[in-house]
């Protein structure tokens, strides 16, 4: 079946469906880099990480273990 163009009716009808799939494609593309870069700058702080010999201190510091524990610890950990 032919249009007064000189066309069989597969004009721009099959290559308009195709650019409402590259608009979501780059839509949610857009979404996507967005999210990342918001919950990168947002992401959990980690606390700095301790050294076993730094809990120790902190330990005898606070009085939970006495002076000979805490230098057989120490020795342990060297």
């Amino acid at each position: 079946m032919m249009d007064g163009y000189g066309n069989h009716g597969w004009g721009m009808g099959m290559g308009m469906g195709w650019w409402w799939v590259i608009g979501v494609a780059i839509l949610v593309a857009i979404i996507w880099f967005a999210a990342k870069a918001v919950n990168k700058n947002n992401g959990p702080q980690l606390p700095p990480s301790r050294s076993p010999l730094d809990i120790l201190k902190e330990r005898y510091a606070r009085g939970e273990i006495d002076k000979a524990e805490f230098e057989d610890r120490k020795r342990d950990l060297m």
